[in-house]
């Protein structure tokens, strides 16, 4: 492959400084900037109608966000109408600022005033590449021509404002393509906009800082953005921003690593969607930091309700490996894994017993699984999966979650081969009724009628199994009672026989002690092959 193609120089900042942030720690929420509608929509095949976009938005709102991005108003009559259905029938709650796209060009600035006329308040959001490809290929400019463009389109922002009295309009800017532009430039050109727009702590200005196409090492973005973050001549007057892409897979970690290096605000999408490999995730964001013992600060405890409207919205599936939010993420296939979650459950659910208190409220250690998918609304009957791969402990994990049956440890192995045989046969995995319909087929021979008193219906089970013994010269292990507890639930029963060097188990449900060890240990005489009589 021809790798030398893409050898990179990375936009390094000026020697002589020290990178602070591998020691930082995250302990805070960023400010949560969503740009669904307006970066996300614009990388769909069919972009969002005007129900889509309302609905999108009361989903942002709901979720916690505060700071929208509601559209490109001079990209599209859509994106127009949309933002002038918010401005102007009251639609944008107290608590919530939304934000309008615009690239430096006056027109598109004046089109993108029109659209906000009339709303409380609004950020206008100014934008143009300032790298060097993009200076000398797409738009034939200089370094100082481009800094001209900020400088130009910043003062029409300013002039715009002052003619809307009766809007609150504050300032964004980006240096697109920040991250491959010059660091020395992309710092001149964001202290000439702050000075233009008179950024005060009272009134800041966001200054986002884009991977607008992910080239280099996330290590490497941060760097970046400490610099700025510790040369910006208005730093208590600005909000900094970064907004990565995910071209090279690594947008969360440029995120994570950016907010330790000073940034105060993350500008992504819901599950990540955007142009090309998308936009960063902030649900993956916030559920890191909800993982870490940090408060997320939005609600996500029903993510498949927000996977939901965000799939009807984009017309586009959440892959079922995403963080947190797949269809998969919370299952096990492996033997090893399912043995060592299904353990991981027993022991946290034994110690909240032990301490008296719930389970939802114990501190979370088990073993695959970071967080609880209860508290994101999952359930643990979607943990174990049964297949081929499959192992004795989340066989049994299965079994005990759904019919309350605790199988004894040299049983486990020996279903296992039983499950993992017919899960090979049928090239699929089981169903957790279909595998519990296995034991019974298995294990279940047995389906005698309920003893009588003068047939031992009163005794217990161990004195049933030893009259079964003795009579048929063979030695049962100690019964042992499981299932589920429920008024009115049959007894189930498991004991194994041992004869010739085997230990052949059997199961027995009835609605008593007695007539539940009957059938287990008839049960195992029948798997035997151990003539039995007519008892």
């Amino acid at each position: 492959m021809p790798f030398h193609r893409y050898a990179r120089e990375a936009a390094s900042p000026t020697s002589g400084w020290s990178r602070r942030w591998p020691d930082a720690t995250l302990d805070r929420a960023p400010i949560w900037a969503s740009v669904d509608l307006r970066d996300g929509n614009q990388a769909l095949a069919e972009p969002m109608d005007m129900g889509r976009k309302q609905r999108m938005f009361d989903l942002l709102v709901a979720t916690g966000f505060k700071d929208i991005e509601v559209g490109y108003p001079a990209a599209s009559a859509h994106d127009f109408d949309f933002v002038r259905e918010l401005a102007t029938k009251d639609g944008i709650p107290d608590d919530v600022t939304v934000s309008v796209f615009t690239p430096a060009r006056p027109e598109l600035i004046e089109r993108t005033f029109d659209a906000i006329r009339g709303a409380d308040r609004a950020v206008v959001h100014l934008c143009h590449a300032t790298a060097c490809l993009w200076r000398e290929v797409v738009f034939g400019m200089s370094p100082r021509e481009v800094l001209r463009m900020a400088v130009d389109g910043a003062q029409h922002l300013v002039r715009l404002a002052e003619r809307e009295p009766g809007t609150d309009i504050r300032f964004e800017y980006s240096p697109e393509t920040f991250n491959l532009t010059e660091p020395e430039l992309a710092l001149e050109i964001a202290n000439r906009v702050a000075e233009v727009v008179d950024a005060t702590s009272d009134r800041p200005l966001v200054l986002n800082l884009p991977t607008t196409v992910e080239t280099h090492s996330p290590h490497v973005f941060a760097d970046q953005v400490e610099w700025m973050h510790r040369n910006l001549d208005r730093r208590d007057a600005i909000i900094l921003s970064v907004h990565p892409h995910n071209d090279r897979g690594t947008a969360v970690a440029s995120a994570e690593l950016a907010v330790l290096a000073g940034a105060d605000r993350v500008e992504g999408t819901l599950f990540g969607n955007g142009e090309r490999t998308g936009n960063v995730c902030l649900v993956t964001l916030a559920l890191n930091l909800f993982s870490s013992g940090v408060d997320p600060r939005l609600e996500l405890s029903d993510i498949d309700a927000v996977r939901a409207i965000v799939e009807d919205c984009n017309r586009l599936p959440v892959h079922p490996r995403h963080p947190y939010a797949g269809d998969l993420v919370y299952t096990a296939f492996s033997g090893t894994h399912q043995d060592a979650i299904a353990k991981g459950l027993a022991a946290l659910s034994e110690r909240a017993e032990r301490e008296g208190r719930d389970v939802g409220d114990m501190p979370w250690q088990v073993p695959y699984l970071p967080i609880d998918p209860k508290d994101v609304g999952r359930d643990y009957q979607a943990i174990i999966r049964v297949n081929g791969q499959s192992g004795k402990g989340g066989i049994a994990y299965v079994l005990k979650a759904g019919w309350g049956v605790d199988l004894p440890t040299e049983l486990r192995r020996d279903f296992a081969a039983v499950v993992q045989s017919a899960a090979d046969a049928l090239r699929r995995e089981l169903e957790p009724p279909e595998i519990w319909q296995l034991l019974l087929e298995t294990y279940c021979l047995d389906d005698s009628p309920a003893l009588s008193a003068d047939d031992g219906g009163g005794d217990d089970g161990a004195a049933i199994l030893a009259r079964l013994a003795a009579e048929h010269g063979v030695g049962f292990t100690r019964p042992r009672f499981t299932g589920s507890t429920a008024a009115g639930a049959p007894m189930t029963c498991l004991v194994a026989v041992e004869t010739d060097g085997r230990t052949v188990w059997g199961l027995g449900r009835a609605a008593t002690v007695a007539d539940a060890a009957h059938r287990s240990a008839r049960s195992a005489l029948l798997r035997a092959g151990t003539h039995e009589g007519d008892q």
